[in-house]
């Protein structure tokens, strides 16, 4: 057994990184994701923006990267993270795959949410002469913005989980304390401090997006 070595000021380093991590690729993850979301909604068939020859590219595109899981995704764009930041360890490493894989996760909860809206809104936007950009933006949006506020809560805990599994090639964060010490120097202390970490971050955030999303539907 090897005795605990970890400190106060690693796992406030470790917790840094990783809201840095979640923050930055969330970030960039939902300027990416929320259009491209929006977009498999206008354009799908019955869509305000039909386009079968868009929509029968965009959306195999978003399944395929969707279905690779993280851990593959990450090692498998190795050599594209080190021509994009210039290596492949560290924080700055992991948000590269990071952005790739909740991308098309954001797209596809923002197409759910959006798809819930009532076509009867829309129909109504469309009677008044509303163009496609102002049907979007005054309408389908406002209606689903309850929704939408859930689904980046939902892509905010699913990154939090994979920069766990960053850790597993040197991406920082909680993750990597945990595979550091928690596993490769079996020191349970790391381990289980780590796990209460993960589990505070996302009670705090699911509580977070809880509350605003009842405040958006003024419930």
């Amino acid at each position: 057994m090897f005795e605990t070595v970890i400190t106060l000021d690693q796992f406030l380093q470790a917790s840094i990184d990783t809201l840095y991590m979640v923050g930055m690729s969330l970030f960039i993850g939902s300027l990416i994701g929320i259009p491209l979301g929006i977009a498999l909604v206008v354009t799908r068939p019955g869509g305000i923006m039909q386009s079968k020859t868009f929509y029968s590219i965009l959306n195999p595109i978003i399944n395929i990267v969707r279905s690779l899981p993280f851990i593959i995704l990450m090692v498998a764009i190795i050599p594209f993270t080190r021509m994009v930041v210039g290596t492949s360890i560290g924080t700055n490493a992991a948000i590269v795959p990071l952005i790739i894989f909740i991308s098309p996760f954001i797209a596809r909860l923002i197409e759910n949410s959006l798809l819930e809206v009532n076509a009867g809104i829309i129909e109504a936007a469309e009677s008044m002469g509303a163009t496609p950009f102002q049907i979007i933006w005054y309408f389908l949006l406002p209606e689903a913005f309850g929704s939408l506020i859930l689904s980046i809560t939902t892509a905010t805990i699913g990154l939090i989980g994979a920069t766990a599994m960053a850790g597993t090639v040197g991406g920082g964060g909680v993750g990597d304390l945990a595979i550091v010490y928690g596993y490769q120097r079996f020191d349970t202390f790391a381990m289980i401090s780590t796990v209460v970490i993960l589990v505070i971050f996302v009670q705090i955030i699911q509580s977070t997006g809880n509350v605003l999303a009842r405040k958006a539907r003024k419930e």
